[in-house]
């Protein structure tokens, strides 16, 4: 009988909260009736001083997102990265993954893979969620070639990442792939969606929803400068805005009271565990995505999930995963108008597409599940 080959991916799980842990748990989760993996998780994945939120783990009374893992990487500890090395070259894996998602990993995977590169020639793989940060400084450049420079191989989440990594990559090989369906997310029955409405003060209200955590990129302010405009032709819209703030809140405050939009926006400012996320998907209309930048968004993914249609910038990935007039609408990034025309759009026309129909269909044509077509592809090259 064949031995599974083995996968060692390097990157955040379980008990970390956010996209990249998830994304590594479901990876996971896909990859495992194939191959024999392994996470090696990180021990710190951030110093407590540069993490913006109040809490770096999931505290959701029930995490769907348990996955068998190894805490071992600290991500400034030089001792560490060559212990995490001479750890990684006893395994004998077949592929060796990183999950690359943000230039403040740069020096810790480039002296990881450097250690490694001896013992698994062409056989070190970088997935990359984003090229460099959306907020972007110099120094992120230099740590972003820094950190991917010992890849043999590179699988994109984006079109606009993979042109970005031509510009690095050389001829080394690019592969494509998806972020999955973040699918494990469930309603809640009719009754405590309804009475979560009531909760907020939302009587027969059409809800606007922006989730996740607020930065300037997201453009949170650009969709609250619109709601004027919106609720002038449709005085039943409501936005309720769920995330944690990573930016001071008071300047959204202050531009919601200037604006006069006390009654009309609702502000939860909270990471969301677990079990909450459905309730708030469920009593919304549409999922709104003002970003100034984005190469993909697991918002939009959760968004689909639930078979809600979005209005979304023409930004990075997300004009690449937006069917214009079928899953939603794009509008021009940066502009009031375009943004509140773009939400019209969608109230004047939502009775004559089937949004729900469309949005299956491109949940069926997901890449996500070519990863183990690829590593089996590497692994026999």
């Amino acid at each position: 009988m064949n031995r599974k080959k083995k996968i060692i991916i390097i990157g955040p799980a379980y008990p970390y909260r956010g996209g990249p842990s998830t994304f590594v748990s479901y990876l996971y989760n896909s990859l495992k009736d194939k191959f024999e993996i392994k996470i090696y998780n990180y021990k710190l994945l951030y110093p407590s001083f540069l993490f913006p939120g109040k809490t770096q783990y999931d505290e959701s009374a029930t995490s769907k997102f348990i996955v068998p893992n190894e805490r071992i990487v600290n991500s400034v500890s030089p001792l560490n990265w060559i212990k995490t090395a001479n750890k990684i070259k006893q395994e004998k894996a077949d592929l060796v993954v990183f999950d690359w998602w943000q230039p403040f990993f740069g020096i810790c995977h480039f002296f990881i893979s450097l250690f490694i590169k001896k013992r698994y020639k062409e056989r070190i793989v970088f997935i990359t969620e984003n090229f460099i940060s959306h907020e972007t400084r110099y120094i992120d450049s230099f740590l972003t070639k820094l950190g991917l420079r010992n890849a043999n191989y590179f699988i994109a989440l984006s079109q606009i990442v993979e042109e970005d990594l031509k510009s690095i990559s050389a001829d080394k090989k690019i592969y494509r792939a998806e972020l999955p369906t973040f699918d494990l997310y469930k309603l809640p029955d009719e009754s405590a969606i309804n009475e979560e409405r009531k909760n907020l003060g939302f009587k027969d209200d059409r809800i606007l929803l922006f989730f996740g955590y607020v930065r300037k990129y997201k453009g949170l302010d650009i969709l609250i400068k619109a709601m004027p405009s919106v609720i002038s032709s449709n005085p039943d819209v409501k936005l309720l805005i769920v995330g944690e703030f990573y930016d001071d809140p008071s300047s959204y405050q202050n531009l919601i009271k200037e604006l006069k939009l006390d009654n009309i926006v609702k502000v939860l400012n909270r990471f969301v565990k677990n079990e909450e996320v459905g309730l708030y998907y469920g009593m919304s209309d549409l999922v709104i995505l003002p970003y100034r930048s984005a190469t993909q968004s697991a918002v939009l993914n959760v968004s689909y999930s639930f078979l809600k249609p979005v209005v979304a910038t023409k930004v990075g990935g997300l004009k690449e995963f937006v069917d214009d007039g079928e899953t939603g609408f794009l509008v021009d990034p940066e502009s009031v108008i375009a943004l509140a025309n773009g939400i019209k759009t969608f109230f004047d026309s939502k009775d004559k597409i089937d949004f729900t129909s469309n949005i299956k269909k491109r949940l069926g044509n997901n890449l996500f599940y070519k990863f183990a077509e690829i590593f089996e592809q590497i692994i026999v090259h």
